[in-house]
């Protein structure tokens, strides 16, 4: 009778803290066929050994890092139409790798319908491994936002529901393969049978750049919408008469066993560390730590891109040129986890979770991505205790190591 026993080589990571139901535990970690193994079956079913040793010297092990929300880096702008669009995808998921990211979704901002039509086809889901972090999908935050609270989008470009449905999607993006998330604004009208739809086909839902009240952002989350594309900006602020999108966070329209979850730009400028942790504490279990990066991210002050703006880097500001305006973030998502971690006060634990089980679980990815669990991936980023990042590992092989 054939053995049913993997022939595959088994890595054991020693001497590490590994971040298991949320907290960090000492123990090994095993590895096998690009997932996470469990030692009792190796050891009782296979009387196993490792093939090959890991030692961590002490840091901790934590999931990858996962951005939903990235326009770009290193020069590479996703909302650029190009020929060869995958390249600079490819070129960016390679950089990151160093800040412990292991999956993201590209992010395309308002742009006209014939670029979504030229890149949007170019960027394909894929793992991660060697050449770089996996895509998990598109994030396409706009065209269909509040031309008032549209922020860094160019306002012409903006688009609306004249057809009340799913029809005015796929004219602006040609398709919604490679899709996996759409940030709207739920106030404009037609837009609840569209978050419907793309809910039926598996998009996640994002409420953002938005000028909607609480009961609208409730109707948009009844009807399947999940997440808040930076929470604090580009909406309206708290008010304690109506709290508006941000009221989401402790609604009791939401229905039982459902979480919105919500991105958060820990990077200094985008939310005063007191706006952090009153979101933490009201709702800890949504917080989704995103970078918001764009092109200019790892590259020096001047002026770079952001779709059809002009960018101009003053410090650590990224503004449209000639204006004060925002328009996303240059910190990496490592940087992200410190700053949240200091700034809210919160656990090790929680901000490494905030990174990495939260947006698995907003994308409905947290059975193989987010966890350490058995029979996850074993995508993982070895960390000292101050949060930098040592190596990162995709699918159980290094892809990235600081040099000593």
């Amino acid at each position: 009778m054939p053995s049913t026993k993997s022939e595959a080589p088994v890595t054991q990571f020693t001497q590490c803290r590994v971040l298991r139901e949320h907290r960090l535990q000492r123990e090994d970690l095993w590895v096998r066929d690009g997932r996470i193994l469990d030692p009792e079956k190796l050891f009782f079913d296979e009387q196993g050994y490792a093939d090959q040793r890991v030692d961590c010297e002490g840091s901790i092990i934590a999931p990858g890092f996962i951005d939903v929300q990235i326009n770009g880096g290193y020069g590479v702008d996703f909302s650029q139409p190009s020929e060869d669009v995958s390249s600079g995808v490819s070129f960016v998921s390679q950089k990151i790798l160093q800040h412990g990211v292991t999956s993201f979704c590209p992010t395309l901002v308002t742009s006209p319908p014939g670029v979504y039509h030229k890149v949007l086809p170019q960027v394909k889901v894929h793992d991660g491994g060697a050449q770089g972090a996996g895509v998990l999908g598109v994030h396409l935050e706009g065209p269909f936002i509040s031309a008032e609270k549209k922020g860094a989008h160019p306002e012409r470009f903006l688009r609306t529901f004249q057809s009340g449905g799913i029809e005015d999607l796929m004219e602006a993006y040609g398709s919604l393969d490679n899709v996996a998330m759409v940030t709207l604004a739920p106030e404009l009208a037609g837009s609840q049978s569209v978050v419907r739809e793309l809910c039926r086909r598996g998009v996640t839902v994002s409420l953002g750049h938005s000028v909607a009240n609480l009961s609208q952002a409730e109707e948009a989350v009844l009807h399947g919408a999940s997440f808040i594309t930076h929470l604090f900006n580009a909406m309206l602020p708290f008010h304690h008469r109506d709290p508006g999108i941000v009221g989401l966070l402790t609604s009791d329209q939401v229905p039982a066993g459902r979480t919105v979850y919500y991105g958060m730009i820990a990077d200094g400028i985008h939310t005063n560390p007191a706006a952090l942790r009153i979101a933490h504490r009201a709702h800890p279990s949504g917080l989704v730590l995103v970078t918001d990066a764009i092109a200019a991210m790892g590259l020096p002050p001047g002026r770079h891109t952001l779709g059809q703006q002009v960018i101009e880097i003053q410090g650590l500001h990224a503004y449209v040129a000639g204006t004060k305006t925002l328009s996303g973030s240059i910190a990496p998502m490592d940087m992200c986890v410190r700053h949240f971690k200091h700034a809210a006060g919160c656990s090790l634990e929680e901000a490494l979770e905030a990174a990495s089980l939260h947006p698995a679980q907003l994308l409905g990815l947290a059975e193989r991505k987010g966890t350490l669990d058995f029979g996850s991936d074993a995508d993982l980023v070895l960390l000292d205790d101050a949060l930098n990042v040592k190596a990162t590992f995709i699918s159980g092989e290094e892809v990235w190591r600081k040099s000593p």
